[in-house]
C-alpha cells in the first residue's frame, strides 16, 4: 500500500469555537437588547435594524470576488452583527436612508477596504456611526421619548433622501447624559437600569446589557478583562471627581448605567480583531477607553464619548501589541 506524506503548517491544534459559532453567540446575546429596543420604541427599532443589516449584507456581497468567498463572508454572521450594532447606536427617529448609508460605510470603509474579516483596524459599526455623526449631526442627535407606541413611526424614519421631511413625532427630549451635562438634571437609576429613557436603541436597558456580558463571558466569547477594566476605570475615575465636587460631576453609578458605556464595553471594545491580544495590552486598552470616556463626558463638548474612546484606542492597538508582547524564551529582551 502506497503511503503519502502530508505536510502542513501551524497551527496544528484548533479550538472547537469557529468564527461562525462566536458570531452567532454574539447575535444570541443581542436578541434581548433588540427586544427591549422594540418594546420601548416599537416598529422604528425593527425597521432601523433591518435596513442597517440589509445595507451591510449588500455591501459585503459587492466586495466579494468569488462564490466561495461570498458564501463564507455572508454566512459567518459578521456583517449581521455589524448591522445590528450600528442600528443600536442610532436614535429611534433616524431616517432609514441614512441608516442604509451608515451600513454601507461600516462595511465598505470599516472592514472591506482593509482586506475583510480579521484585517480591519477599527470597529466597523462604530466607524459607520462616526461617519453618520459627521454627515448628519442633527438627525443623529434628535431623540424620541419611549411612549409605548409599537406600530407608530418616529421622527423622520420615512423621510426622502436629501429632503427635509416633516417630523412624524413632535415629542423629543434630551438623553440622560445631555440633561446631566447641560442642565445638571439627574435621572433615576431605576429608569436607567430598566431602560425607560430616551437615547439610542442600544441604550435601552443597562440590566440586559450586563446580563448579555455575563452570558458572553461564560461562553468565553470575549476577554472579560476588557469590559472589567473599562467599567472599573470609569467607576473609580468618575468617583474621584464626584467626591471633589458632587454638585458639578455625576455619580459613578450614573456614569456606568447611562449612555452607551455598557453597549460599548460589552459588544464594541471586545471585538477580538480591533483589541490587543497581549495580557498587559488588554488592561491598558480598557483603562484607556475608560479614561477617555470620563474625560470626554465631563470636559468635552459632547455628552457622550464611548464611540470616540473605542475608536481612538483601536488606533493604538498595534502599538500596545508591539510594546507589551512577551519576550520569547531564549531571546534577549530587545532582540
Amino acid at each position: 500500500m502506497k503511503k503519502e506524506l502530508t505536510l502542513s503548517t501551524s497551527p496544528f491544534l484548533h479550538d472547537s469555537a469557529s468564527t461562525k459559532w462566536i458570531m452567532f453567540q454574539v447575535i444570541y446575546a443581542l436578541l434581548p437588547v433588540i427586544a427591549a429596543a422594540t418594546f420601548f420604541f416599537g416598529l422604528s427599532a425593527l425597521l432601523l435594524i433591518a435596513v442597517s443589516v440589509m445595507a451591510c449584507l449588500i455591501t459585503e456581497r459587492m466586495f466579494t470576488k468569488t462564490r466561495q468567498q461570498e458564501a463564507s463572508s455572508l454566512k459567518d454572521g459578521s456583517a449581521v452583527i455589524t448591522g445590528i450594532l450600528l442600528a443600536l447606536t442610532l436614535p429611534p427617529g433616524f431616517p432609514l436612508w441614512m441608516a442604509f448609508i451608515g451600513g454601507v460605510a461600516a462595511i465598505g470603509m470599516g472592514k472591506m477596504i482593509w482586506g475583510g474579516l480579521g484585517q480591519n483596524i477599527f470597529n466597523p459599526a462604530l466607524l459607520g456611526r462616526a461617519f453618520l455623526q459627521s454627515a448628519f449631526p442633527t438627525a443623529i442627535t434628535t431623540w424620541s421619548v419611549p411612549d409605548g407606541r409599537y406600530f407608530g413611526l418616529r421622527g423622520t424614519n420615512l423621510a426622502l433622501p436629501f429632503f427635509q421631511g416633516e417630523s412624524l413625532d413632535a415629542v423629543t427630549t434630551a438623553t440622560p447624559l445631555a440633561l446631566m451635562k447641560f442642565q445638571q438634571e439627574g435621572t433615576e437609576w431605576l429608569s436607567l437600569l430598566v431602560g425607560n429613557t430616551s437615547g439610542s436603541l442600544g441604550e435601552t436597558s443597562a440590566a440586559l446589557l450586563m446580563l448579555a456580558g455575563v452570558y458572553l463571558g461564560i461562553r468565553r466569547v470575549f476577554d472579560w478583562r476588557i469590559p472589567l477594566s473599562i467599567i472599573l476605570t470609569v467607576f473609580l475615575l468618575s468617583g474621584v471627581f464626584y467626591l471633589i465636587n458632587p454638585e458639578r460631576f455625576p455619580s459613578p453609578d450614573f456614569m456606568l448605567l447611562s449612555g452607551g458605556l455598557l453597549l460599548g464595553a460589552v459588544f464594541m471594545a471586545t471585538d477580538p480583531v480591533t483589541s490587543p491580544y497581549t495580557s498587559k495590552g488588554i488592561w491598558y486598552f480598557g483603562f484607556g477607553i475608560g479614561f477617555l470616556v470620563v474625560l470626554i463626558r465631563l470636559f468635552g463638548g459632547l455628552p457622550e464619548g464611548v464611540m470616540y474612546a473605542v475608536l481612538l484606542m483601536n488606533s493604538v492597538t498595534p502599538l500596545l501589541n508591539k510594546f507589551t508582547r512577551r519576550r520569547v524564551y531564549g531571546h534577549l529582551k530587545n532582540g
